[in-house]
């Protein structure tokens, strides 16, 4: 079974929320998951929840990590370091 770290639509039409969500890779995108680690929102560009603790978690673990989670995820640190600057 492999697990992947991506992204799953939520939201209404015409504006997407997705979750950053584990699952594995057979699932449908909007397909039942194993563990949420967060949310955005890429029509204001912000994420609104993540759990880095999760998300490290879960790479250990050995799950893949798709493209545009990765992206997020670099985001996620940039935002957080300019915080605490």
């Amino acid at each position: 079974m492999a697990v992947r770290i991506r992204l799953a639509r939520f939201g209404r039409r015409h504006h997407p929320i997705y979750r950053i969500v584990v699952m594995d890779s057979r699932r449908p995108r909007e397909g039942k998951y194993i563990d949420t680690i967060g949310t955005y929102d890429p029509v204001r560009h912000e994420i609104i929840t993540f759990d880095e603790e999760k998300y490290n978690k879960w790479v250990s673990l050995g799950a893949e990590v798709t493209d545009r989670a990765k992206a997020i995820y670099k985001l996620y640190k940039k935002l957080s370091a300019k915080q605490n600057a």
